[in-house]
């Protein structure tokens, strides 16, 4: 097949392949609204549900197309192109919540989606066939597993869910954490799928790889694949657009640091490509703080009736008791009324003698 075939091909799979992750992303979201809070029974109660299932169905279409896209292309132009799943996801989601996209959620899908292509722009291919040896395969999979568990629990998002203040900023920014997470482990297992590839292909620099380090490289890329697919659905609780912004931004981040750290891809623009690639990623977080805000306002709850008064009319002031005196009419002062004359007292009182006088006289 020519390099220009290959590259058609890979584009039409990539394209694939956001689609369905979109769809997949969308199912979640509506799931992550809909169920209990996390514990201990929510995992079962998840697993239980029919779209739970359709939308692991998509996501794993969405990754076989994915592979294939890898196949027949570079790392570096596959995975700018799954940036398309935020403006897919975005007008379906709002379909499905009976709702209309806002100016603010398109201008944050625009910002976003161009300072992700601007920095991945700034990357240059690795050479055809490069891929990561069983040995840095290997470290990378430990170092992203210790940054997973630390994203994971709130550990690296808590000054950020602080700085919101309350409640709900802890929930955001706990959100974007495992966004971000969910984001490393596709990106990293992207890049430990092209490795398996070259190792079954026998393309792998050194020597042959032995069966059982295909295996391991096998249950590596499946661990990453489950740990990102939970992480988003944990991710989802908070939204849809910003968490999605945050895993299509953080997945080919982390492939871009891989190419260049260690498959030897370099800036196109040289000196300058830091700059611009710094730039862009600030453009990028634009776009994610505009999608975090801008999405549709909650319904308020109906205002509860007072018990008095069933209406929004103004009550007119009771009457207050009076204490002003002078609101009454001073009656009209009478005469006194002459006092009775006294009654004249007995000058004297007749002495009466005791009877023990009469019987002795």
């Amino acid at each position: 097949m020519s390099p220009v075939a290959g590259t058609v091909l890979a584009v039409l799979l990539s394209l694939v392949s956001a689609a369905g992750y979109a769809l997949a992303a969308v199912a979640q979201a509506r799931l992550a609204a809909s169920s209990a809070p996390a514990g201990r029974g929510a995992l079962r109660a998840l697993l239980a549900r029919g779209q739970w299932w359709w939308a692991v169905g998509l996501n794993a279409a969405g990754a076989l197309a994915h592979v294939a896209a890898l196949h027949y292309g570079p790392l570096t132009l596959v995975q700018p192109l799954g940036a398309l799943t935020l403006v897919a996801a975005l007008p379906l989601g709002a379909y499905c919540a009976r709702r209309r996209v806002t100016r603010t959620e398109w201008r944050g899908a625009l910002l976003t989606l161009g300072g992700l292509v601007g920095l991945v722009a700034m990357t240059g291919p690795a050479e055809p066939g490069e891929a990561l040896s069983l040995r840095e395969a290997l470290i990378v999979a430990a170092a992203t597993a210790l940054l997973i568990a630390a994203l994971a629990s709130g550990r690296l998002s808590h000054g950020r869910g602080a700085e919101g203040g309350g409640k709900s900023g802890g929930k955001g920014g706990r959100g974007l954490g495992h966004a971000t997470a969910s984001g490393i482990a596709s990106g990293v297992g992207s890049a430990l799928t092209q490795t398996l590839t070259a190792a079954l292909a026998l393309e792998l620099p050194g020597k042959e790889p032995v069966w059982w380090q295909t295996a391991v490289l096998a249950v590596l890329i499946s661990g990453f694949a489950v740990g990102g697919l939970l992480l988003s659905q944990a991710a989802y609780r908070g939204g849809l657009a910003a968490p999605l912004a945050v895993v299509n931004l953080s997945n080919p981040a982390a492939a871009a640091i891989i190419g260049v750290a260690l498959l030897g891809e370099t800036f196109r623009a040289g000196a300058w490509g830091w700059p611009i690639a710094a730039g862009a990623s600030l453009v990028a977080a634009r776009g994610v703080v505009l999608l975090t805000k801008g999405g549709a306002p909650a319904p308020e709850a109906a205002p509860v009736p007072s018990p008095v008064v069933a209406e929004s009319r103004p009550v007119p002031p009771l009457p207050r008791p009076a204490t002003d005196l002078s609101a009454f009419p001073v009656p009209v002062p009478l005469p006194p009324a002459p006092l009775p004359a006294p009654l004249p007292l007995p000058l004297s009182v007749p002495e009466v003698e005791p009877a023990r006088a009469s019987v002795h006289g």
